[in-house]
């Protein structure tokens, strides 16, 4: 008989709708339970989500309690503030460490896997793994995986090939300091500095661009919503379908590099066990200095809330 599969949200807002949303079009729960501080609203998502059941793959969606989310096989904390116009992820911490910390303690000793989303994502899924107590691997933070696929979408639209092509990794934060990966870079298999058009200033400036996307959409419209509610229901797809997939996720390191003690992005093989076997990319001596340079950034910002 088939695995009943049944996956939580907590944090209705912005992000957490949108990744509900994914999650529904990718078919990959039975059965979808919303949580909120503010209780109406997870009941109002869950009713608006359920009224669109003709179109998409079968699922209920309803409202739930903490108590509830520890028998699913998967829950995804979303639950938090956005970040200001102007201010960095790591600004977010003091008002976003508190909660997630609250909110992991409901799940010691959890069967299932924990995602993180709300940002400074590094940092919390730190906080959400020694709070929790479950194994690393299966304290998963959605990191620089996002950071991935602004990069391959901009590379892939400068040199005219589609961003399945495109063959890049963003490691460390997912943030400021995150680092591009230009040396192991590929299209379509080749590598991008042998391709006719590239240039060093290309890097720079694609850099930028993949660095400040959150920003740009922040003036904007207020929030980031849609890409991470996709990226989000992929790394959950990879989870709950044991797909084993590398992925750039941010999981507290044991060792990777010299890494320990500290969550940041590498790419890890991501499966129905979560983020066991790291990685380790190539790397040019500048990039492990920018990614040396990344973890002691989050080394600090972590210490400072312990």
């Amino acid at each position: 008989m088939p695995h009943f599969t049944r996956v939580g949200i907590i944090g209705t807002g912005g992000v957490g709708s949108s990744i509900a949303m994914s999650t529904l079009h990718a078919g990959l729960a039975q059965e979808l339970l919303l949580h909120d501080a503010r209780t109406a609203v997870a009941e109002g998502e869950a009713m608006d989500l359920a009224q669109g059941a003709a179109y998409y793959p079968v699922a209920t969606v309803r409202a739930a309690s903490l108590d509830e989310m520890r028998a699913t096989d998967a829950v995804v904390i979303a639950a938090g503030r956005n970040g200001k116009p102007g201010e960095s992820r790591l600004d977010l911490a003091r008002d976003n460490v508190r909660l997630t910390r609250d909110i992991a303690a409901h799940f010691r000793g959890y069967a299932g896997t924990i995602l993180v989303v709300t940002n400074p994502v590094d940092v919390l899924t730190y906080e959400a793994a020694i709070s929790s107590g479950l194994p690393f691997e299966r304290v998963i933070g959605t990191g620089t995986m996002l950071d991935t696929a602004r990069l391959r979408q901009i590379v892939g639209g400068t040199l005219g090939v589609a961003p399945q092509s495109i063959h890049g990794q963003v490691v460390g934060e997912h943030g400021d300091s995150e680092v591009v990966l230009w040396s192991s870079a590929r299209a379509a298999g080749v590598p991008l500095r042998q391709w006719q058009a590239w240039t060093p200033g290309l890097e720079a400036a694609i850099a930028g661009q993949v660095r400040t996307a959150a920003y740009e959409i922040i003036q904007r419209k207020g929030a980031t919503t849609h890409a991470i509610g996709l990226v989000t229901a992929a790394l959950l797809k990879a989870v709950l379908r044991g797909e084993n997939r590398v992925l750039t996720v941010s999981r507290v390191q044991d060792g990777a590099l010299g890494i320990k003690d500290l969550a940041l992005s590498l790419p890890a093989i991501v499966g129905a066990n979560g983020a066991g076997t790291v990685i380790i990319p190539e790397l040019s001596p500048e990039e492990r200095e920018q990614l040396d340079r990344s973890a002691a950034v989050l080394r600090q910002a972590t210490a400072s809330l312990a």
